[in-house]
């Protein structure tokens, strides 16, 4: 069977191809694509080749498929899967596979497992792990989106608190407890906001900043401060550009300080500026991930000994994560949606991946069995002036407060599903 799939042969080289997939061995299953949402983490591989820990060393001559946020359909399983895993079920992954202790994941390390393509094999590694997710809800781009809020999941979740006179930990975040959100009015603090509104152990406080008024004034559409006020949550959002931050914020809390800060941008005044602002017992998640190796910042460590703050960082989630990710979206607890802000076609994903940084907004959303520009939802009306698709696409999401959809999704897929 051909497949079109976007490859990494090394540094800022990624090249859209066809060729022939093997048939699936007896411990393998053959899946069609049809979402992925392109993560920075994509960005990073692209960039770096093989000084990326994840990358082969002989990606040169053995390129990978790119893509690890994605959702299908299963086509056909081996003897192995068949009683466990049927043609035509929907499916979510989980990247993360820590198989035998190496670092290989789909979208990073496989020649024919990544998500931006359009069919793929699961090698029998993601199955035994339990990485392969029977997924049963509407819309491909939630289970895309799973894997990023799964990465979101697994930093709540793996956040701590000490136990005063004992050598314990107490996992999570301070129940009714005060939580801030640095530069946080991108995609994946928006997920985080979504998240920590409405899963079971909430804060009674959640200050967002970021310094752009415009991501700031979405971030407060999306989540109205008077809708948060209603569940008993006071959500505050702060445009920390120009002001003395540390002292503004600790004032917000009565100058006690967060119980939890997560930073969700890999820079050093703002990872400072949340060891300022951390109350007693203050834990400080780093969440974003740079690219730079020598990246560091100063940390407080009186503090750290006389107030018993801590710092740490997670990486990716588990499948626990995935699947509480999984959960939360087809029971409409969350919306995925509200960290996509662009829509594009197989064809766009090179170019996109290798630009990423440069382009404003949140998640680009990928559907890869079509070829499409990379469009802004904000400029579907404008664009379905000449073409009639945009213009069904741009009123389906007027209807859905200016949001991604399934109804939308079904629109575009409509001609796709035969195929």
């Amino acid at each position: 069977m051909k497949t079109r799939a976007v490859r990494l042969y090394g540094a800022k080289d990624l090249r859209l191809e066809e060729f022939d997939l093997p048939e699936i061995k007896d411990d393998e299953i053959l899946a069609k694509v049809y979402t992925d949402s392109i993560c920075m983490s994509t960005y990073k591989a692209a960039i770096l080749g093989t000084k990326h820990k994840r990358v082969p060393a002989d990606v040169g001559v053995n390129p990978v498929i790119v893509g690890h946020e994605f959702s299908g359909m299963i086509v056909k399983t081996g003897a192995k899967w068949k009683d466990r895993f049927k043609p035509g079920q929907k499916f979510a992954l989980q990247p993360a596979l820590n198989y035998k202790g190496l670092p290989y994941s789909p979208g990073y390390s496989y020649a024919y497992c990544g998500g931006d393509a359009t069919y793929i094999i699961f090698p029998n590694e993601v199955m035994e792990q339990g990485c392969l997710l029977e997924y049963n809800g509407e819309a491909y781009y939630e289970a895309s989106l799973a894997e990023p809020m799964s990465c979101i999941i697994g930093a709540f979740h793996g956040m701590y608190h000490t136990t005063p006179g004992k050598h314990q930990h107490n996992m999570g975040i301070v129940e009714n407890g005060k939580l801030a959100l640095l530069a946080a009015a991108g995609p994946m603090g928006l997920g985080a906001i979504d998240y920590a509104l409405h899963r079971d152990r909430k804060p009674s406080m959640i200050v967002v900043t970021d310094i752009n008024e415009k991501r700031l004034e979405r971030a407060r559409t999306l989540f109205p401060p008077e809708k948060a006020a209603r569940d008993g949550i006071k959500l505050i959002f702060v445009n920390t550009k120009g002001m003395d931050a540390a002292r503004e914020l600790r004032n917000i809390t009565g100058n006690t300080g967060f119980d939890d800060v997560i930073v969700f941008a890999p820079v050093k005044e703002v990872v400072q500026l949340a060891d300022k602002i951390l109350g007693t017992d203050g834990c400080l998640s780093f969440f974003a991930g740079p690219t730079d190796n020598e990246f560091s910042a100063e940390i407080n460590f009186y503090n750290v000994h006389y107030s018993s703050v801590h710092v740490l960082g997670t990486t990716g989630g588990n499948t626990d994560d995935m699947k509480e990710a999984l959960a939360m979206s087809m029971q409409k607890r969350i919306n995925p949606a509200v960290m996509i802000t662009h829509i594009g076609g197989l064809d766009c994903v090179a170019d996109t991946t290798l630009n990423l940084p440069n382009i404003p907004g949140g998640k680009k959303l990928i559907y890869t069995n079509k070829d499409m520009e990379l469009t802004a939802i904000d400029e579907f009306e404008k664009k379905g002036e000449r073409d009639p698709l945009f213009a069904r696409l741009a009123e389906i999401i007027k209807s859905h407060n200016g949001l991604w959809c399934a109804e939308a999704e079904n629109v575009l897929l409509a001609g796709l599903r035969q195929s």
